[in-house]
């Protein structure tokens, strides 16, 4: 099975948002705050959460229910925007909790168990990793 370059840019920028997101979480943890690795860490991971969205928009499934090309997992893709524009609105108004429960429900929900769904029998890393 060979990968194209878009799911190479896709693959990668999802499993890098994956592994940076508990560093940026670990920055504002405990009684030493860090602030600025904090800010590096979180820019640098809602950069590949961009880049993965924005990559998912071109990737088509022939697998399943599909409209015009777009399966129910790209409905990832608007809730990923929304919810990046709204944690940025919570920093803005000095609304931390919302920020922090957005960027947690965010990882959790598309790092997570979307990525646990990759793996599924049927769908490309699955087969990868199941065959």
């Amino acid at each position: 099975m060979s990968m194209s370059p878009l799911i190479a840019v896709h693959m990668t920028a999802a499993i890098t948002a994956t592994v940076i997101g508990p560093f940026a979480m670990w920055a504002r943890l405990g009684m030493t705050k860090r602030p600025k690795l904090h800010r590096a860490f979180g820019y640098a991971w809602v950069t590949m959460m961009l880049v993965t969205a924005i990559s998912a928009i071109f990737i088509s499934s022939g697998l399943g229910f599909n409209l015009y090309g777009f399966s129910p997992i790209h409905l990832l893709v608007p809730l990923t925007f929304f919810s990046l524009f709204g944690a940025f609105r919570y920093l803005a108004q000095g609304n931390i909790t919302g920020h922090r429960k957005t960027m947690i429900r965010l990882y959790v929900g598309a790092c997570l168990i979307a990525g646990f769904f990759t793996f599924a029998p049927g769908r490309y890393l699955g087969d990868l990793l199941w065959k």
